[in-house]
């Protein structure tokens, strides 16, 4: 990439959008397949597994759950209900009530207590009748509950959770989608930076990956050390309209085995972070075939922060922004399910290439 591109993306001027002097057609980009080594992508993927998760789980976004409806999910064939007691605290246990198995996530809150539409069981998230909390946390953008028989881990007192703007001065949005595919595909997907310009040609052009983990973990010299001890670094641009496009670098870590990050290190935008959480929502099936795929929630976090002072109207524009911060997660992950589901069921018929 020629140096003057280069200082743009890594000092953002007065103005956002860049217009490439040359565009490459889709079809005339340099390949990235020798790039994108398998064993590369499975060693990156094989580190996230190993890393603890504390048994957390993303169970939705914060906004999801009001105070009079609560927020009924299944992780990993575990029924869950949470909801928000009279002082707004979070309180979640299991979705299926103790008296006949009504489903708590259509019953209603009233006064901060869950009660029960087929019999009138109050619950106000204490123990209860042979009901039994669970732990939950809500880090102000995203809930998490903790099953510690379905993670069977060392439990954590909270979930990893990865470091973001301060929510003063950002503007965020939660997507989210379910695909018939195992979290670990969502994951592979994520620590394959290479397919970005090729698969979605829409949203990214001109994508070099500048630093990458070798098979031992270690990054490599490409960009500093920008991408850290196991990370992808990439050097990409956004495209806006036309030949306008906004150039940054990006980072990609793994710091649990259901979570990938990327956060802008250089660039417009510098300091926003993208996070994507895959949640297992059928119970693992080891002889499942592909008649009985898994199904996986994705439930991605986008958090936007600029200096720029006119960043300030964005905010207050969020209730307009959101729905296309949604929609633009949305047709990325239209593929990257695609991705994804092809990726497991490659590997549930012993036919994924490594």
């Amino acid at each position: 990439m020629p140096a003057a591109a280069d200082d743009n993306r890594r000092r953002p001027g007065r103005f956002p959008l860049r217009l490439r002097r040359d565009p490459v057609p889709w079809d005339r980009q340099r390949p990235t397949w020798r790039d994108a080594r398998p064993a590369l992508i499975a060693g990156a993927l094989k580190r996230s597994q190993a890393r603890p998760s504390g048994n957390w789980y993303v169970l939705g976004a914060t906004r999801d759950i009001t105070g009079d409806r609560p927020l009924g999910r299944t992780v990993a064939g575990t029924e869950v209900v949470a909801w928000r007691d009279a002082g707004g605290r979070l309180r979640a246990g299991p979705g299926a009530c103790p008296h006949l198995g009504a489903p708590l996530r259509d019953s209603p809150v009233r006064c901060g207590t869950l009660v029960c539409h087929w019999h009138g069981l109050a619950l106000t998230g204490a123990p209860f009748a042979g009901w039994e909390p669970y732990p939950v946390h809500d880090d102000g953008l995203l809930v998490w509950v903790r099953l510690d028989a379905v993670g069977g881990e060392e439990p954590l007192e909270r979930p990893v959770v990865p470091a973001r703007p301060e929510p003063g001065g950002a503007l965020p949005a939660v997507y989210q989608g379910v695909g018939r595919c195992e979290p670990e595909d969502i994951v592979a997907n994520r620590l394959d930076p290479w397919h970005g310009a090729w698969f979605h040609p829409y949203s990214f052009v001109d994508l070099t990956v500048v630093d990458a983990p070798d098979g031992e973990g270690t990054a490599g010299e490409g960009a500093g050390g920008a991408a850290g001890e196991d990370g992808f670094a990439v050097d990409v641009s956004f495209k806006v309209a036309g030949r306008a496009v906004v150039p940054v670098r990006a980072v990609f870590t793994a710091p649990e085995p259901r979570t990938v990050v990327m956060h802008i290190a250089e660039g417009e935008g510098r300091g926003s972070v993208v996070e994507t959480h895959a949640t297992p929502l059928t119970a693992p099936a080891p002889d499942a075939g592909p008649g009985r795929p898994p199904r996986t929630a994705v439930i991605e976090a986008v958090v936007a922060a600029s200096d720029r002072r006119g960043f300030a109207l964005a905010r207050a524009a969020a209730p307009l922004l959101r729905p296309l911060m949604r929609a633009a997660a949305g047709r990325l992950w239209r593929d990257d399910l695609a991705y994804a589901e092809r990726r497991w069921e490659l590997r549930s018929t012993g036919r994924f290439p490594g």
